[in-house]
Protein backbone atom coordinates (compact mmCIF):
# COMPACT_ATOMS: atom_id res chain seq x y z
CA UNK A 1 0.00 0.00 0.00
CA UNK A 2 1.18 3.53 -0.59
CA UNK A 3 0.39 6.83 0.53
CA UNK A 4 1.32 10.59 0.22
CA UNK A 5 0.73 12.44 2.73
CA UNK A 6 1.12 16.12 2.66
CA UNK A 7 1.88 19.08 5.25
CA UNK A 8 1.95 22.94 5.10
CA UNK A 9 -0.80 24.74 3.46
CA UNK A 10 -2.76 27.64 5.59
CA UNK A 11 -3.74 30.94 5.51
CA UNK A 12 -1.39 33.66 4.28
CA UNK A 13 -1.73 37.41 2.92
CA UNK A 14 -1.50 38.74 -0.71
CA UNK A 15 2.05 38.83 -1.58
CA UNK A 16 3.10 36.85 1.27
CA UNK A 17 5.07 33.12 1.17
CA UNK A 18 4.00 29.72 1.75
CA UNK A 19 5.74 26.15 1.46
CA UNK A 20 3.78 22.61 1.10
CA UNK A 21 5.48 19.15 1.34
CA UNK A 22 4.08 15.76 0.33
CA UNK A 23 5.98 12.62 1.32
CA UNK A 24 5.36 9.02 0.06
CA UNK A 25 5.17 6.00 1.71
CA UNK A 26 4.88 2.08 1.36
CA UNK A 27 5.82 -0.13 -0.97
CA UNK A 28 7.45 2.27 -3.70
CA UNK A 29 10.26 -0.13 -5.57
CA UNK A 30 10.75 3.64 -7.18
CA UNK A 31 9.17 7.03 -8.27
CA UNK A 32 8.86 8.72 -11.62
CA UNK A 33 6.99 11.92 -11.75
CA UNK A 34 6.28 14.16 -8.89
CA UNK A 35 4.49 17.33 -8.36
CA UNK A 36 1.55 19.40 -7.24
CA UNK A 37 -1.91 20.32 -8.77
CA UNK A 38 -4.31 22.48 -7.52
CA UNK A 39 -8.36 23.05 -7.53
CA UNK A 40 -10.35 26.23 -6.69
CA UNK A 41 -14.08 26.09 -6.13
CA UNK A 42 -15.97 25.68 -9.16
CA UNK A 43 -12.84 24.83 -11.20
CA UNK A 44 -11.23 22.13 -12.56
CA UNK A 45 -7.70 20.70 -11.34
CA UNK A 46 -5.14 22.28 -13.12
CA UNK A 47 -1.18 21.22 -12.89
CA UNK A 48 1.14 23.47 -10.92
CA UNK A 49 4.44 21.80 -11.18
CA UNK A 50 6.07 18.86 -11.93
CA UNK A 51 9.10 16.98 -11.13
CA UNK A 52 10.89 13.93 -12.75
CA UNK A 53 12.97 11.49 -10.69
CA UNK A 54 15.93 13.26 -12.79
CA UNK A 55 15.35 16.70 -11.66
CA UNK A 56 13.53 18.25 -14.64
CA UNK A 57 10.56 20.75 -13.91
CA UNK A 58 7.94 22.17 -15.63
CA UNK A 59 6.10 24.83 -14.00
CA UNK A 60 2.44 26.16 -14.67
CA UNK A 61 2.58 29.74 -16.97
CA UNK A 62 0.48 31.28 -14.11
CA UNK A 63 3.19 30.40 -11.38
CA UNK A 64 6.29 30.54 -12.59
CA UNK A 65 8.64 32.85 -11.54
CA UNK A 66 6.60 32.25 -8.07
CA UNK A 67 6.87 28.51 -7.31
CA UNK A 68 9.64 26.26 -7.01
CA UNK A 69 9.15 22.93 -7.33
CA UNK A 70 11.86 20.68 -6.21
CA UNK A 71 12.34 17.12 -4.19
CA UNK A 72 14.08 14.63 -2.43
CA UNK A 73 14.77 11.28 -3.81
CA UNK A 74 16.29 9.81 -0.78
CA UNK A 75 13.40 11.10 1.20
CA UNK A 76 10.41 10.14 -1.16
CA UNK A 77 9.51 13.59 -0.78
CA UNK A 78 8.13 16.76 -3.01
CA UNK A 79 8.61 20.60 -1.86
CA UNK A 80 6.46 23.26 -3.37
CA UNK A 81 7.63 26.74 -2.32
CA UNK A 82 4.79 29.50 -3.37
CA UNK A 83 6.04 33.13 -3.16
CA UNK A 84 4.64 36.54 -4.30
CA UNK A 85 0.97 35.03 -3.59
CA UNK A 86 -2.27 36.24 -4.83
CA UNK A 87 -5.85 35.57 -4.19
CA UNK A 88 -6.16 33.65 -6.94
CA UNK A 89 -4.03 30.64 -5.73
CA UNK A 90 -6.48 29.86 -3.47
CA UNK A 91 -6.81 26.55 -3.66
CA UNK A 92 -6.52 23.03 -2.45
CA UNK A 93 -3.23 21.43 -3.02
CA UNK A 94 -3.01 18.04 -4.31
CA UNK A 95 0.23 16.03 -4.21
CA UNK A 96 0.57 13.50 -7.22
CA UNK A 97 3.09 10.74 -8.09
CA UNK A 98 3.26 8.15 -10.46
CA UNK A 99 4.83 5.16 -8.27
CA UNK A 100 6.12 1.28 -9.68
CA UNK A 101 5.15 -1.07 -7.07
CA UNK A 102 6.91 -4.59 -7.48
CA UNK A 103 3.83 -5.25 -10.11
CA UNK A 104 2.32 -2.14 -10.90
CA UNK A 105 2.98 1.45 -12.04
CA UNK A 106 0.02 3.68 -11.29
CA UNK A 107 -1.03 7.99 -9.96
CA UNK A 108 -1.01 8.51 -6.58
CA UNK A 109 -2.78 11.56 -5.19
CA UNK A 110 -2.30 13.24 -2.01
CA UNK A 111 -5.72 14.14 0.47
CA UNK A 112 -4.81 17.72 -0.55
CA UNK A 113 -4.00 20.88 1.44
CA UNK A 114 -5.96 24.28 1.79
CA UNK A 115 -3.99 27.65 0.62
CA UNK A 116 -6.27 30.61 1.10
CA UNK A 117 -4.59 33.98 -0.41
CA UNK A 118 -5.94 37.03 1.87
CA UNK A 119 -5.58 39.94 3.78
Amino acid sequence: QVQLVESGGGLVQPGGSLSVSCAASGSIFSINDMGWFRQAPGKERELVAIVTSGGTTNTADSVKGRFTISRDNAKNTVFLQMGSLRPEDTAVYYCYARIRSTYTLRDYWGQGTQVTVSS
